[in-house]
């Protein structure tokens, strides 16, 4: 039987995650409906897609007994309530990242996925890839020895666009872009806390972080660093270096569809979509809804590969490096 999808948002990211869908068997995952803030856009967004059911609410998409999974995506200072929504009513939810804007938010969606006995999954589409799964499949065999450093870099010029950059949006360039980097050198830390936090940013008018240099120490005198800015262009790759070798995602490393493992490049492309996309790399996307469904299939209520304590670590971390930067929310005020 096919997983049941509904949409929540009819906005960039949810466009591309169904066509993402649609390049996966049509006997394992379906759309059946789509919510908007207005009923107009959920139509258009549903006759573009071939959805067969619009709302023009959230809460009339919680009603729908045909759903049996929600994927959120909305912008992340309204991923509590919706994931909330959905969840209370016993919808098993897959929501985007960044979760929620700090870790009180997490633990609260957290405990309402515990309560309800639902799957819930924050969606770090990156973990899923083939090129991460061999990332982790290299790691656990030894083939760098010891790792002893991780780097990551995202920076994109982003500062035209309103979500990014305004603070009642959720704006700033840890929480849109950086978080792909920290979540990748906790994937490769095998989700370890680290011992030490330093971080250094400068701000817009707006009070959001314009860009961010964090370093990160872990036991054994392990390190990582990342940088995430939203004024400028980087090559966005990444490394892992160990005591044997090294690991290079070569660019687009929140999406890797190649490798450089000690020197020699091994390419994972992604399918060629149906519809024109407005992400790099988005039918990737379709390598977490698989693993949404393995889990179901399962009976599991979160995912191995991105764990409840993963999503929680990562905004906890997250926290602590905004608050030496000095970005603050109206949510950490509550």
């Amino acid at each position: 039987m096919a997983t049941r999808w509904g949409i929540c948002s009819a906005g960039k990211i949810s466009h591309d995650f169904v066509v993402a869908l649609k390049t996966l068997p049509p006997e394992d995952h379906q759309i059946v409906a789509v919510a908007a803030r207005s009923l107009q856009r959920a139509q258009d967004f549903a006759k573009k897609h071939s959805i067969p059911r619009a709302y023009g609410s959230y809460d009339e998409l919680s009603r729908d007994p045909d759903v049996e999974v929600v994927y959120v995506g909305v912008i992340h200072p309204y991923h509590l309530s919706a994931s909330v929504l959905f969840m209370n009513a016993k919808k098993n939810v897959l929501c985007e990242k960044p979760l929620a804007m700090n870790s009180r938010e997490v633990q609260e969606m957290v405990a309402s996925a515990k309560m309800n006995n639902v799957f819930f999954m924050e969606a770090v589409w990156t973990r899923f890839f083939p090129a991460s799964l061999e990332i982790k499949r290299l790691l656990a065999e030894g083939e760098l020895g010891e790792v002893k450093m991780v780097r990551a870099d995202f920076a994109l010029p982003l500062m035209n666009v309103q979500r990014a950059v305004e603070k009642e949006l959720g704006g700033g360039a840890l929480l849109d872009i950086g978080v792909y980097c920290l979540q990748f050198i906790l994937m490769v830390y095998g989700g370890e806390r680290p011992e030490y936090i330093h971080a250094t940013g400068v701000l817009l008018d707006t009070g959001v972080d314009e860009g961010m240099v964090v370093t990160l120490k872990f036991s054994g005198n392990r390190m990582a660093v990342f940088t995430c800015n939203l004024a400028v262009e980087m090559p966005n790759d990444a490394v892992i270096v160990g005591t044997k070798g090294s690991i290079k995602i070569p660019a687009h490393m929140w999406s890797p569809t190649s490798l450089v493992v000690n020197g020699k490049e091994t390419h994972y492309p992604v399918p060629e979509p149906y519809l024109p996309l407005n992400f790099t790399n988005s039918t990737g996307l379709r390598y977490e809804a698989e693993e949404v469904r393995q889990c179901l299939l399962k009976g599991l209520k979160e995912s191995p590969g991105m764990t409840h304590a993963d999503s929680l670590l990562l905004a906890e971390v997250e926290d602590e490096a905004r608050r030496q930067v000095g970005v603050v929310y109206k949510q950490d005020l509550q």
